[in-house]
Formats: structure tokens, C-alpha cells, sequence
């Protein structure tokens, strides 16, 4: 549905196009740090009408995660009240993660979409390479599971995180980038087609130099199929999203950088007036 690629498909899939496999699982967080905070408004578009539907927020935090050092990462998308009354959405994302290489410790997803409801919750264990999957939806069984964890995988928000820290200079325009995710409790291995570099800009006519990149969504799970959309990311240290567009049967959806604080490095990508 539309809000729900607004939320989900539009802004987590915004921060994936930027890992290939090789170097990657070392690759060592140099993009963000603890106190970052980063704000997006979600819009239904066609032509000159723009309709404003939520809000989506990106957060991260110190912790400690049974005993150890770690990063807090969250994000929370909610409707608009005026949209809440066609429909109310009010979603969670939330993992722990090793500060360094931002390996995923534990993941929970809690949704809540009109009058359907459900839960992710998983527990990554290095020692013997696995995921416990808890997954319950609104009039299903509940799922326990235990998969194999394939290197170089991570939940949708980590891998978020871990990709702002990929060295785009090795890349050229139509590559495409393999990326491995846990989706629904399935691991898929997907890619991203690099797009090259373009300027994008934001409702309040901020201007970016931006990288461009075109993901191949999951067929079946809370993706479309193909590559219907597209992403705009900051040629910058911070790798920050700008604008995500998806198309849908009639105009598009969007999510739209309204502002940042806490930012690891100056966002030297902005082309000052």
C-alpha cells in the first residue's frame, strides 16, 4: 500500500545502495556517530499537488546490550493526524548494534498499519552463525525460527547505517551493487544500480550534489517488484538521503530531508545560495 512504501520501502531503503561484498563486512563506521538525529517528511505527489502524510524520524543513541558497548539505532514513522483518520500508522524500527563494525546484536519491528498489527523480533548469534526469528501478525500464528546467518548480512536499519561508510569512488555509473538482507524473517540478496551523480533538492529549495542509485525491491514481501524507485544521497562524508521517490499507479510517493542535527561531519554536499 502507499503508506506503507512511504514508510518503510521509501525511507529504509534509502541508505542500502552503497555497499558491495568485497571489504565490506570491515569496513569500520567513519559516516555517523551517537547524537545524530535526522528528520524526513513523507509526501503523495502528482503534478503540482503535494499532499503531506508523515513524518519518518532516524535516531542514534549510546547503549549497552547485555553488557557490551553499543549503538541504539531507531526510526519512527507516524501519519499525520489529518491522514490518521483514512489511515493511522504508527511504526517502529529499532536495533542494537556493534559500534565499530555495526554488526546487528538484536533487531524488533513493531508495526501498526490501520487495523493490522505485527512484530519482528530478531537475535543475531556470532557464535554459531544463526538468527532467532520471533514474527507475529495480526491473525496468524505466532513464528519462532532459527536460519543460518550468512556473512555480510544485516537486519534493514543496520544495514542502513553500515552502508553510509562505503567508498563510492570505485563505482561507475549502471553498476550494479549486491546487497544481502533479512526481509520478513528470509534472507534475499538484492542489488542496487548505481545511477551516477546529480543535483536534488528539497521542499524548501535546498540544493544537494547528490549520488543517484536505483534499488531492485523484493518481490512478495512489503516491496513491489523491479526498480520503480529512486534515491538521492548526499556526495558528502555523511551519505544522508535527500529525496527518495517510488512510482505508483498514479504519481508517486516521497520522502523529503527536512533537517539534521548531530551530524558527524559538515554537509559539505549543499550548494550555498
Amino acid at each position: 500500500m502507499c503508506w506503507r512504501k512511504i514508510l518503510i520501502v521509501v525511507l529504509l531503503s534509502a541508505y542500502v545502495p552503497l555497499f558491495g561484498a568485497t571489504g565490506f563486512c570491515d569496513t569500520e563506521n567513519n559516516a555517523f556517530g551517537p547524537g545524530e538525529k535526522v528528520y524526513y517528511d513523507a509526501y503523495y505527489n502528482w503534478k503540482f499537488i503535494w499532499l503531506n502524510a508523515g513524518k519518518v524520524t532516524f535516531t542514534v543513541d549510546e547503549a549497552k546490550w547485555r553488557g557490551k558497548p553499543a549503538y541504539f539505532m531507531k526510526s519512527i514513522g507516524v501519519t499525520e493526524r489529518g491522514y490518521d483518520r483514512l489511515f493511522r500508522v504508527r511504526d517502529t524500527f529499532e536495533v542494537y548494534v556493534d559500534p565499530l563494525k555495526l554488526t546487528p546484536f538484536e533487531y524488533r519491528q513493531i508495526t501498526n498499519e490501520g487495523s493490522y498489527s505485527a512484530s519482528h523480533h530478531y537475535i543475531f548469534n556470532e557464535d554459531n552463525r544463526s538468527i532467532r526469528t520471533n514474527i507475529s501478525r495480526e491473525n496468524s500464528p505466532f513464528q519462532l525460527s532459527f536460519i543460518d546467518w550468512p556473512e555480510c548480512t544485516f537486519d534493514i536499519l543496520s544495514m542502513i547505517y553500515k552502508a553510509r561508510n562505503i567508498d563510492f569512488s570505485k563505482y561507475k555509473k549502471n553498476d550494479k551493487i549486491p546487497i544481502t538482507m533479512i526481509i520478513d524473517g528470509e534472507i534475499h540478496n538484492l542489488y542496487i544500480r548505481y545511477l551516477g551523480k546529480e543535483v536534488a533538492r528539497n521542499r524548501d529549495g535546498r540544493r544537494f550534489n547528490c549520488l543517484k542509485f536505483s534499488p531492485l525491491l523484493v518481490e512478495g514481501t512489503i516491496f513491489s517488484a523491479g526498480e520503480d524507485m529512486t534515491v538521492w544521497v548526499t556526495d558528502d562524508k555523511n551519505r544522508v538521503p535527500i529525496v527518495v521517490e517510488a512510482k505508483i499507479l498514479i504519481g508517486s510517493v516521497k520522502a523529503v530531508f527536512t533537517h539534521a542535527d548531530g551530524l558527524r561531519h559538515p554537509l559539505t554536499s549543499e550548494i550555498k545560495r
